[in-house]
């Protein structure tokens, strides 16, 4: 489109004038024919211009005033057909005093200024809402009423997408989420702004049905601008991700956005100093958690990427991630093949993120989760002992505090062996966390799917909880708390609020599920299952430098005697009774 011909405000604006001079001098017109039944008497035409020329003063004048002049053609709304209808109102009675104060100069029927009033109110009134009827008429649903929060560059960006029909949404208001963004009688390309305390005022008038965020807003507050929102039957959210980048788009508001923990003291300086130019060599490596392990220790620079893993497919798809990688397909039981590795590679620091993690699986496989959880972890660290690692981190869970199930008490078992073990000249250090978002075996992915089925949402017990934190920003915590390690040390990261997983349920259905008429239903605990996770045993864990990093107290156990205990217990038939005598606090009902 030639630049002459795009729209501004005040092409807009002259556009309006101009219409509405020639509306109203067509309405006033038409006002004395029906007046006169066609046939206006010569005495009154000579007052005509007159009148009229003092009428479309006060009248254009009162519609600006009310900001009829600055509206989008488009996006005319009910409060715009409000101040044409309030502008009218002001313009005729100012008139009608003047007239009354002044009759000797006009000659012309009182009925005249009844009949032009509601003439011009349809006239003008209608060519307002001429574009949005036909757009709608023509393309129904389209558009829909939209409500953007947060005052910056990027509304603006928005409002401009939304006139060149490039988003299916038209913005009818715009709510400042704080007083630093200056609200009062503001507009933004004709649009107003609203403080926040008028929202629920603003949707209801509107009839907003969708929402669009440009702007970062702190966690606690989204969700409860969220669920606001939703209490008023917005459940479609939008916000522009990647703000200030090239790639920047809209994207719909996810559960990560509501439950993610940022931690603040993300020390990338740290972490790209102690990766840059090692070797690193990663278990589980086409995991959740390696993989983005593997994804940063790359981006901080690692000189060389091993990547273990027992299931190709895993493999293939961080292979195709990063070509450079060296990936090998083995289990970390397998110790000859496992020695070969270390021998031909020579890691500078092993992470090993390979476990047996789904709670009910290794319940139901007892044997398979002691051997690969316990047997496959002493594999890791007694060969980097032999083959000379400067680090070693071993990736724990907060389901090895006070373990109720088979895959925590494995869990607490290796955390222990990773703090006894003579260690020579290797530094061996545990991080312990929660869950994080949207990993494999994760419940998001699978509330997910059961919502795109139209349910049910199967959650174990209406009082159950957990700790969450996004994959990259568990992963980079991994790497900081590695990077301060000394040796021996048991890393908790803090994983914020828990988070009652109900709760996350029905917030998932009204972001995923707009009807909401997805049915949760309560399952019972499985094999195992604790209501509450922990991260600590006690209060004596000990801060670091950063705020998100604590130090767990250490645990003496004799480490001749833990290597018998760990043999007796590989060759155990009763593995929960042998993992009770390691780990005294393992404690479960007899469910089985």
């Amino acid at each position: 489109m030639p630049r002459w011909l795009r729209p501004t405000a005040l092409k807009r604006g002259l556009f309006f004038v101009g219409a509405d001079f020639l509306l109203s001098l067509l309405s006033f017109y038409i006002s004395y024919l029906l007046r006169f039944n066609f046939h206006i008497p010569q005495e009154f035409l000579e007052y005509f211009f007159r009148a009229f020329f003092l009428l479309v003063f006060l009248k254009i004048t009162a519609i600006y005033l009310f900001r009829g002049y600055n509206i989008i053609w488009r996006f005319f709304s009910f409060l715009d057909a409000s101040n044409i209808f309030k502008a009218h109102i002001v313009s005729y009675t100012i008139f009608i005093i003047i007239y009354i104060l002044f009759h000797h100069y006009f000659y012309f029927p009182r009925s005249v200024i009844v009949i032009d009033f509601f003439l011009s109110l349809s006239l003008i009134g209608t060519l307002r809402s001429l574009k949005r009827l036909l757009n709608e008429g023509f393309r129904p649903n389209s558009f829909k009423p939209t409500l953007i929060i947060g005052v910056n560059s990027k509304t603006v960006t928005i409002i401009q997408s939304a006139l060149k029909s490039e988003i299916p949404y038209y913005p009818v208001a715009i709510i400042a989420i704080d007083e630093n963004e200056g609200v009062k009688n503001s507009y933004i390309n004709s649009i107003k702004v609203y403080s926040l305390d008028r929202v629920e005022e603003v949707i209801k008038r509107e009839g907003i049905s969708s929402a669009i965020l440009t702007k970062h807003i702190p966690q606690n507050s989204l969700r409860q601008l969220v669920n606001r929102l939703n209490s008023l039957g917005v459940y479609e959210i939008k916000q522009v991700k990647l703000l200030g980048s090239k790639e920047e788009r809209l994207e719909d508001l996810s559960i990560e956005d509501l439950l993610a923990r940022h931690p603040k003291d993300l020390d990338q300086e740290t972490i790209s100093s102690f990766i840059k130019g090692k070797r690193i060599l990663i278990t589980g490596g086409g995991g959740s958690i390696g993989s983005e392990i593997a994804k940063q220790c790359q981006k901080f620079g690692a000189s060389k990427l091993i990547l273990i893993d027992h299931c190709e497919y895993n493999l293939y798809q961080i292979s195709e991630q990063i070509p450079n990688a060296i990936s090998q397909l083995l289990n970390i039981t397998n110790r000859p093949l496992m020695e070969e590795i270390f021998d031909t590679y020579s890691p500078d620091v092993v992470i090993h993120a390979a476990a047996y993690k789904h709670v009910p699986i290794c319940e139901a496989n007892q044997e398979s989760a002691v051997y690969n959880n316990v047997y496959g972890s002493k594999n890791v660290i007694d060969i980097s002992i032999e083959f000379g690692v400067k680090k070693v981190v071993l990736i724990s869970t907060d389901k090895a505090v006070r373990p109720t199930n088979v895959m925590g008490a494995t869990k607490r078992v290796t955390e222990l062996y990773a703090q006894n073990v003579q260690s020579k000249n290797t530094e061996i250090v545990a991080v312990r966390f929660g869950n994080v978002l949207g990993s494999s075996g994760s419940v998001i992915p699978k509330f997910k799917a059961q919502i795109e089925k139209g349910g049910p949402v199967t959650v174990t017990h209406p009082d159950i909880t957990r700790y969450f934190m996004l994959i990259p920003e568990a992963c980079q915590l991994v790497l900081q708390a590695t990077a301060i390690a000394k040796g021996g040390e048991l890393f908790i990261l803090d994983m914020g609020e828990p988070i009652k997983i109900v709760d996350l349920a029905k917030q998932m259905i009204h972001l995923y599920n707009k009807d909401n008429e997805v049915e949760i239903i309560f399952t019972g605990l499985r094999p195992g299952e604790k209501l509450y996770e922990e991260l600590l045993l006690d209060d004596s864990d000990v801060e670091t430098k950063y705020s998100s990093i604590f130090i767990a107290k250490p645990t003496y156990y004799n480490i001749e005697q833990l290597s018998k205990d760990i043999e007796s217990l590989l060759k155990a038939q009763n593995k929960v009774k042998a993992l009770q005598k390691i780990v005294p606090e393992f404690k479960r009902e007899d469910i089985f």
